[in-house]
């Protein structure tokens, strides 16, 4: 904000709340009277920079700054005293994480968090461009929320996350939800009270989405779930520009959190008490390779297996940058678990190559082997992409060969759908969808039949279970996860929750294990 909008923004703030109110249904009937190419062309001159995926690339030479000032202005540290927010989240783990950043912020600001859209009084969504189904869920929730909104002028509503990068969504926002307030994207989550100041006293839709990647913010409040397992960011963004996907665009270049900052982090969960944390990057195991010194994520990970918090875990890697010194520190073993989720996408080679991916089957396969040879309780997980184009039923086979001679115990299957701005996407989509859907169904078959078989291995066993809750299904049960992200369900005392307890396994599923707990066999940490 320039200095001449600061002055217009404290001017503002002095009006009295029934002249607030009459400028915003002001603004709104305003809005409501511009046609679509009106809006689009007003905030194109002004405060919106559109986001441009051909000059996606290009930024990888750009300097990234880290920032260790953040502060709430003043003037919006007291400004949601009696108010609520609400956020809902689409998506990955990163999506959840910076929903707590966000919810962090707005609880210092003073607003306090609900569950019912009625009695909010800042509703933001959250949003995943990954796939074409969470995109359509975002824009159906705009429609229900447009009545509450007309109802309530004074409600804020903002779209944020990963399609607020997007071109076309910015674009459908302005033509066909004049009504949002907001719109920001994954970079600049920091300047969320400016960002409300604007939208709560200004007269028009504020957008503020970069095209280029953000700094690299640290000392943000965060508004975490729970005391029992935490998020922590090591790194953002992604430089894989894999052909089918859009998160290079969205989330920008790879930018690694300096490894005192992480460390500090975690020391300080620890101390809270927290019992697993799992690091968190788009492309977590490329962590380090955009420092100035030598420094990886085995490296890392090395270091936090000093601190007395009982798990780590780690997400999402891609099968390139998993080298073997991570490989080496996995094995060591201690609060370093061993379950691994390894994307694939496809076990054809000729598809991952025109997918990008950048290794072959034959490598991916070798790599497993060295993870396989130093850790033989190892599990692993992963993710297949079905119907990809142009992939042939023979292509189809070398994945379900792949998925049996891994032993996947769990995957994350999806049918392809293209992702406006990406390659694939001007590529004709040309497997029909039955066959798309015969694909996926032979798939899961076998996913399921290599997890219940899995599962089976468990019986009469004994294993530590970090208790999260109550069952969803029955209050009166308890659940919570094996160190191999193994779901478990078994009845015991209230008082256990948040504690790691043995329980003896006495029926397994496909994908959740029955026990009773082992009397006298809590974990203390």
């Amino acid at each position: 904000m320039n200095e001449k909008q600061r002055l217009e923004s404290q001017q503002i703030n002095q009006k009295s709340s029934a002249d607030v109110k009459s400028d915003a249904n002001d603004n709104l009937d305003r809005l409501k009277n511009m046609s679509s190419d009106e809006l689009i062309s007003r905030y194109f001159q002004t405060t919106y920079e559109p986001p441009n995926m051909r000059k996606a690339k290009k930024r990888l030479k750009k300097d990234v700054d880290i920032h260790y000032d953040f502060d709430i202005p003043l003037e919006m540290r007291a400004i949601g005293k009696g108010k609520k927010f609400l956020i809902r989240t689409y998506g990955c783990q990163m999506n959840e994480h910076d929903t707590e950043v966000m919810a962090g912020i707005l609880t210092q600001m003073g607003y306090t968090p609900t569950e019912d859209t009625n009695d909010a009084d800042i509703i933001l969504l959250n949003t995943c461009a990954i796939r074409e189904n969470a995109e359509n869920k975002v824009f159906g929730e705009l429609g229900h929320l447009k009545p509450l909104k007309l109802e309530n002028p004074d409600l804020i509503l903002g779209v944020c996350g990963c399609m607020s990068q997007e071109e076309s969504v910015v674009n459908r926002i302005l033509k066909k939800h004049p009504f949002v307030d907001l719109i920001f994207g994954t970079h600049n989550i920091h300047r969320l009270p400016q960002l409300i100041n604007e939208a709560m006293f200004g007269k028009e839709m504020v957008v503020e989405v970069w095209s280029k990647e953000g700094d690299i913010i640290e000392n943000l409040p965060k508004q975490r779930k729970g005391k029992i397992k935490a998020w922590v960011n090591i790194m953002y963004g992604c430089d894989k520009f894999c052909t089918y996907c859009i998160v290079p665009y969205t989330r920008g270049k790879e930018r690694s959190r300096m490894p005192e900052d992480i460390i500090q982090e975690v020391r300080h969960l620890a101390a809270q008490g927290y019992k697993e944390i799992t690091l968190l990057g788009q492309n977590v195991n490329a962590y380090g390779k955009d420092l100035e010194f030598e420094y990886g994520l085995g490296d890392l990970m090395e270091e936090i297996s000093k601190i007395d918090i009982p798990r780590v875990r780690f997400t999402t890697s891609h099968p390139r940058d998993f080298d073997d010194r991570l490989i080496e520190v996995l094995a060591k073993g201690g609060n370093l678990l061993d379950h691994i989720h390894l994307p694939v996408q496809s076990g054809s080679s000729d598809i991952l190559r025109v997918m990008a991916r950048r290794y072959t089957r034959e490598s991916y396969l070798e790599l497993v082997r060295k993870i396989r040879e130093a850790m033989p309780n190892a599990t692993l997980t992963t993710d297949i992409i079905v119907g990809f184009p142009n992939e042939t039923d023979e292509q189809f086979e070398e994945t379900m060969t792949l998925v049996e001679e891994v032993g996947f115990e769990s995957a994350y299957t999806f049918i392809y759908s293209p992702r406006e701005g990406t390659p694939s996407a001007r590529w004709e989509d040309n497997i029909p969808m039955e066959v798309k859907k015969e694909r996926l169904q032979r798939l899961n078959a076998l996913v399921n039949k290599q997890s219940a078989e899995a599962m089976k291995k468990y019986q009469g066993e004994t294993v530590k279970v970090l208790v999260e809750g109550e069952s969803k299904k029955d209050p009166d049960v308890l659940s919570g996860y094996t160190e191999r992200n193994k779901l478990v369900n078994f009845k015991g005392p209230k008082s256990v929750i948040g504690e790691i307890v043995e329980v003896k396994i006495t029926n397994t599923k496909t994908w959740t294990l029955d026990g009773e707990m082992v009397e006298s066999a809590v974990e203390v940490k």
